[in-house]
């Protein structure tokens, strides 16, 4: 069974109903910059409640308490700690997290939710179960911003180890980075910087619903990310959803005006398949100049727009330009083919023509 069809927390899947098919597919995906926060595993087991009525652990049953005493948070992310490093992580809005342990000792838990305080307690186990009292302080904005929950507890050892992830998925080396980003998961399944690799592993395994399910959680998790709302367009462009791309990529770009041509290249798409011409025409030249000759075949997305537009001696040009410059490459026999296009409907000269009026 494939990767985000199991660890997917946010939705049921939905199989995409097709591949959209088109020259700016491969581009619009190709070249994804990662940078994320990582989280690695720890050795100590960190089991079910069921081992525990077995004999088979100790219960750590962590109590959550907000405000006046006895008020319970909500969404609040509990990781575990076995000395200082993460093994286990729940998320919980019912005020109790338990986790199971296979060994007596120290432990320490972290209790992190938005509006309120980190906090972290020690905790000695002893016996089968022993509950620890976790009182949360609401944050005062002033004083700064409170984190994300579930961003916490990420440790150098789990930066590499998710480090080791992302080349294998810029590599397209999807079992290997599939087996990171699952240990990754296990601890910190509420991190948005985790979710949004979850997100660009099923953009690479052309699962476009289920990328654009974890996408949307990352989102809601982390407001501000711009490469997040970035992907989540590219996810329903890819899906062929172009209006409901629109506003994703907009958003990416008025968080980071200086964002990616892939960005600019999929909000063009989307554009030119929803009708806003003169918009897709402004965005694909952009991507066709940011990019810096990464991907010249963005010049038929530009051609396609002038067209739409009715500056059809522009668009002829622009093929021409590209079939002059790229003849190697598949998409000049597509450029020749809509040049032939332009002159069989009157809308220019053919190229023989123009030849014979300048000699």
């Amino acid at each position: 069974m494939r990767f985000c069809r199991v660890l997917a927390r946010v939705a049921s899947p939905k199989r995409a109903k097709g591949r959209v098919a088109g020259f700016l597919a491969p581009a619009c995906l190709s070249a994804f910059q990662v940078f994320v926060v990582a989280a690695s595993l720890g050795a100590q087991e960190v089991g079910s409640l069921d081992k525990e009525s077995f004999g088979g652990g100790s219960v750590i049953a962590v109590k959550l308490h907000a405000g006046s005493v006895g008020e319970s948070p909500t969404a609040v992310v509990v990781t575990l700690l076995h000395g200082t490093i993460p093994i286990g992580q729940r998320e919980t809005s019912s005020g109790t997290a338990e986790f199971v342990v296979s060994q007596l000792g120290e432990y320490a838990v972290v209790a992190s939710a938005h509006g309120y305080l980190e906090e972290q307690k020690d905790v000695s186990v002893v016996n089968g179960r022993t509950q620890v009292d976790v009182y949360l302080r609401p944050a005062n904005p002033a004083n700064g911003v409170t984190r994300v929950p579930g961003q916490a507890v990420l440790t150098p050892k789990a930066k590499q180890t998710l480090d080791q992830g992302i080349r294998a998925l810029k590599e397209n080396r999807l079992p290997e980075a599939e087996k990171y980003l699952g240990a990754v998961l296990r601890l910190a399944p509420a991190n948005p910087d985790v979710l949004y690799m979850q997100g660009l592993l099923c953009l690479k395994q052309r699962n476009w619903q289920q990328a654009k399910a974890v996408l949307e959680k990352a989102a809601q998790l982390n407001p501000k990310s711009a490469r997040t709302f970035a992907a989540l367009g590219m996810a329903q462009c890819d899906a062929g959803e172009y209006d409901a791309a629109i506003p994703w990529l907009e958003k990416s770009l008025q968080l980071d005006a200086a964002n990616t041509w892939q960005t600019r290249c999929a909000l063009a798409k989307s554009y030119y398949h929803a009708q806003r011409f003169a918009e897709a025409l402004t965005q694909s030249e952009q991507a066709l100049a940011q990019s810096g000759g990464e991907a010249p075949e963005i010049a038929l997305l530009v051609a396609q727009s002038q067209t739409a537009e009715g500056r059809y001696e522009q668009a002829a040009q622009t093929l021409r330009d590209f079939v002059r410059d790229h003849p190697d490459r598949t998409e000049a026999a597509t450029a020749k083919r809509w040049l032939d296009q332009l002159a069989a409907n009157g809308k220019v000269r053919p190229a023989s023509k123009e030849r014979a009026t300048t000699q």
